[in-house]
């Protein structure tokens, strides 16, 4: 079975009248996304591509295997943006590649606007992904650190 793509299936859709949609979720259900565990796929799967192993993800994120792990499962839900942040840089993740993994934890996306976000992107755009110089970064021009209350 061929993978539809979000392409594909938004065609679909554009012919899909409402007496219809149990159909339609019946039969791609295959190609839509577990929302539970959507972030989780999506994280492992970026991470596999770039050869990085979520060990390594929870060091650098500077937080335990066990938390980190619950969190990436979304076994537990965090509302602590910036660990989800740690996350993504600790994984080398561009910032499309961010934003997507924001929005599939049901946060905001970095926003250029917003004085830390737009350090933040200027960060991920010049691969700064190093922890202590993202925070210097940050600090440097008078805002919060990214690991200022980092989980142990």
């Amino acid at each position: 079975m061929q993978p539809k793509t979000t392409a594909e299936l938004n065609e679909i859709l554009k012919n899909t009248k409402p007496s219809q949609v149990r159909s339609y979720l019946k039969k791609n259900r295959p190609y839509m996304a577990d929302e539970q565990k959507a972030f989780y796929y999506y994280m492992k799967e970026v991470l596999t591509d770039k050869n990085i192993r979520l060990k390594d993800v929870y060091l650098l994120a500077n937080v335990s295997e066990s938390y980190g792990s619950k969190i990436l499962t979304m076994e537990k839900h965090t509302t602590d943006r910036d660990l989800i942040l740690r996350f993504c840089f600790a994984g080398h993740l561009s910032l499309p590649e961010t934003n997507r993994a924001l929005k599939l934890y049901g946060m905001n996306e970095l926003y250029a606007k917003d004085s830390r976000d737009a350090c933040l992107i200027v960060a991920l755009h010049n691969r700064i992904y190093d922890m202590d110089r993202v925070d210097e970064l940050l600090a440097e021009n008078g805002l919060k650190k990214l690991t200022a209350e980092a989980e142990k």
